[in-house]
């Protein structure tokens, strides 16, 4: 059978996803072969991209992510299954969530830690304090191998960047894959500092709500009150962190 011809917007796609993957797998914030992030192709299919099920992250390259439809069937030839859990998850939210092109969750220790924490994520950090009031919550349910929890996870997800979800883990979207990882970074250091924070017994300094959501603002770029603006940091950071993919995994593009 001869290998699908790949659109030159597919191919950008799938080097971004994987190199993701990479930076992933460089930032210590993998569970194995285990979590997942998935970018939505162009086109009315709503076919997505996501990890071959059975792969360390750094073993992830542009051509061997999985191509597979909004009911996670495989829409090309496949050596590779896929995660049923992923599909669950993703699936559910590539379909309602135009703006959430790409898809990313974790299972790292101190996002996992913070999921546990009744209070959720507190703005103890100008870091926290990008997700101040724009982060979902959703209850556990047990590994997502149901499909009736889509509707659930959606539901508690609603129009935010992030979600905790309890018990489990972290959950970020983003309009591209670097918007979907810088995102995913941040709140896993949010997670960091909170545990880091809460170890020792003193008590905490809080900034007062509408400090906290003038930097949530500013950090979102929504801001016009300030008299200085910053929108190239994300473009930098992620032009940067390119540069590093390039040095210690070039074979992602492959």
């Amino acid at each position: 059978m001869p290998a699908p011809t790949i659109s030159p917007e597919e191919l950008r796609l799938r080097r971004q996803l994987a190199a993701v993957y990479r930076l992933v797998a460089h930032f210590r914030m993998t569970d194995l072969i285990f979590t997942h992030i998935s970018v939505r192709l162009p086109g009315p299919e709503h076919h997505f991209l996501i990890n071959p099920y059975g792969l360390l992250f750094e073993e992830i390259t542009a051509s061997n992510l999985v191509k597979i439809d909004l009911s996670g069937n495989p829409v090309e030839e496949t050596p590779h299954p896929v995660n049923p859990a992923g599909f669950v998850i993703h699936s559910a939210i590539h379909a309602a969530r135009p703006d959430a092109q790409c898809v990313l969750h974790t299972h790292t220790k101190a996002g996992c830690a913070v999921a546990a924490q009744e209070e959720g994520l507190l703005p103890l950090n100008q870091i926290s304090m990008e997700f101040y009031g724009r982060l979902g919550y959703h209850a556990y349910e047990g590994v997502a191998l149901n499909l009736a929890e889509q509707r659930r996870l959606v539901a508690d997800l609603g129009g935010h960047p992030a979600m905790i979800l309890r018990n489990h883990g972290l959950l970020t979207v983003g309009e591209t894959p670097a918007q979907a990882f810088l995102r995913m970074y941040y709140l896993d250091k949010a997670c960091e500092i909170q545990t880091t924070a809460t170890a020792g017994d003193t008590k905490l300094v809080l900034p007062d709500p509408e400090t906290c959501e003038l930097t949530a603002r500013q950090l979102a770029g929504e801001d016009d009150s300030s008299d200085l603006q910053d929108d190239k940091a994300y473009d930098l950071a992620w032009s940067a962190l390119l540069r590093l993919v390039e040095r210690i995994a070039p074979d992602y593009k492959d």
